[in-house]
C-alpha cells in the first residue's frame, strides 16, 4: 500500500469515528436522555404553557403533560384510581395507566405507550393529544406547538370572545383568544339556551344600579372576527336580590330575542374563563372603571 493510499486510508477511519460519534451522541440525547425533552416548551395556540412536569421522550415517543394541554383545548379531565375520562362536547375518552387501551366514544383504540405518572402529573404521547383533539403538531427549535382546528361560527372565523361588564361609570372588556375556549362557551350558550321569554320588566346594564325584582347585565359576550366585528352577542342578566341561585335571563341579541337560561350554565361560562386566564389566555383590553 502506497503511503498516499495509507493517509487516505487513516484519513477515512479517523472521519468514520468522527460522524460515528455525532450520531451516537444524537441518537442518545433524541431518544435516552429525559433532559432532552425538560428543555422543551409547550404552546397551544401560540401561548406558552408551564406544566409542573416537563415533556419527556419514552421508547422514542414524546410524551406530554395530559391535563394542561387538554384543559388548553376546552377539555374536562376527571381522574378516579386509575381511571382517567375525557370528556369535550359530545365526546368522551376513557384510559387507563399503565394500559395501552384507549376507549373513544365507545371504540377502542391502542396507543404507542402506555400512560404513566410522573410527580403525580399524568403523561401520554404527544400524537395521543393529536388524534383526540384533531390537532396539528409541529416541533421547531426546542418548541413543541399545538394548533387545534379554527373555530367557524356562521361561515366566519372567530379571532376571541370579547367579555364586558358594565359598572355605574365606566366597563372592563377581556378577551380570550384560545379558539377551544371560544368553541366551548359558545356551545354551552347554546345547548342551554332555554324557552323564549319576554324581556324583563325591570333591567339595567350597571352592576352597581340594582334595585330589588330587576336584572342587572352580568356580562356581553361578543364573539368577535378578525376586524373587531361581532359575529355573535349573547348577553346575561341575572335577577338581583334573589335567595339561592339567582334567576337567569339570555338576551341573543343577534336575534333580537330574550331565553331563560340555567345559573349552572353561567357558572360553567365563568369556569371556562377564570381557567383560561389561568393559563394566559385571557387578557384585558380596557378598565375604565374607577
Amino acid at each position: 500500500m502506497s503511503l498516499y493510499q495509507n493517509m487516505l486510508r487513516k484519513g477515512w477511519n479517523a472521519l468514520k469515528k468522527v460522524f460515528t460519534g455525532i450520531f451516537t451522541a444524537l441518537f442518545l440525547t433524541m431518544t435516552a436522555s429525559p433532559a432532552y425533552a425538560a428543555d422543551m416548551q409547550i404552546k397551544v395556540e401560540g401561548v406558552a404553557v408551564a406544566p409542573d412536569v416537563k415533556p419527556e421522550i419514552k421508547n422514542n415517543r414524546m410524551m406530554v403533560p395530559l391535563r394542561v394541554i387538554s384543559e388548553n383545548l376546552g377539555a374536562n379531565v376527571k381522574w378516579s384510581g386509575s381511571k382517567i375520562t375525557i370528556t369535550k362536547s359530545d365526546m368522551q375518552v376513557i384510559l387507563n395507566l399503565k394500559s395501552n387501551a384507549v376507549v373513544k366514544n365507545g371504540k377502542t383504540m391502542q396507543l404507542d405507550v402506555k400512560p404513566y405518572l410522573n410527580n403525580n402529573r399524568i403523561l401520554v404521547p404527544l400524537r395521543f393529544i393529536a388524534e383526540t383533539f384533531n390537532c396539528s403538531i409541529d416541533f421547531k427549535n426546542s418548541i413543541v406547538s399545538v394548533e387545534p382546528s379554527p373555530f367557524v361560527l356562521n361561515g366566519v372565523k372567530v379571532k376571541a370572545l370579547q367579555h364586558e361588564v358594565y359598572f355605574s361609570m365606566g366597563s372592563i372588556v377581556t378577551q380570550i383568544n384560545g379558539s377551544t375556549y371560544n368553541e366551548e362557551i359558545y356551545n354551552v350558550f347554546l345547548d342551554n339556551k332555554g324557552s323564549k321569554a319576554v324581556a324583563p320588566s325591570k333591567y339595567t346594564t350597571s352592576i352597581h344600579e340594582l334595585t330589588s325584582g330587576a336584572y342587572y347585565k352580568r356580562g356581553q359576550f361578543d364573539f368577535v372576527d378578525k376586524t373587531g366585528k361581532s359575529i355573535q352577542q349573547f348577553d346575561l342578566y341575572t335577577l338581583s336580590h334573589s335567595d339561592g341561585d339567582p334567576d337567569v335571563r339570555l338576551y341573543d341579541a343577534t336575534e333580537n330575542q330574550w331565553y331563560l337560561f340555567p345559573h349552572s350554565a353561567v357558572q360553567s361560562i365563568y369556569q371556562f374563563m377564570d381557567t383560561a386566564s389561568q393559563n394566559g389566555f385571557l387578557t384585558t383590553i380596557s378598565d375604565t372603571n374607577p
